[in-house]
């Protein structure tokens, strides 16, 4: 009895919960629209996350010197490389709670001069 009460409420959550997460943000897509955003989104960013490496070394390159970029550069890419793929990953599995992209700019090819952020 107590299993079945616990199993309604979660499922009754997952049911009210996008609606309200999308009332939240004052989006004017429909819950599928915004849905299918964030795990096209999602799978984007886990399959090119590889690409922050080298994005990251030509940024750092170019506003600190080429010693800077290759080393400070590198290590940096590889955290973005990670970043940019677990929450890839983490927003494709959520689709179906619509929120905003967790990277910024939101698609590796987006803004490509920018330092990706995360939040």
């Amino acid at each position: 009895m107590k299993t079945s009460i616990i199993w309604i409420f979660f499922l009754m959550l997952l049911c009210v919960l996008p609606q309200t997460v999308m009332a939240e943000h004052g989006s004017a897509q429909s819950y599928p629209a915004a849905a299918s955003e964030k795990l096209v989104n999602g799978i984007a960013n886990a399959a090119t996350g590889f690409v922050e490496l080298p994005k990251n070394v030509i940024l750092a390159t170019q506003r600190d010197g080429a010693a800077y970029g290759v080393t400070i550069g590198f290590l940096t890419g590889i955290l973005h490389t990670i970043g940019r793929t677990v929450f890839g990953a983490l927003d494709a599995a959520t689709f179906l709670i619509p929120t905003r992209p967790t990277v910024r700019p939101p698609y590796i090819w987006q803004d490509f001069d920018k330092e990706t952020t995360y939040g």
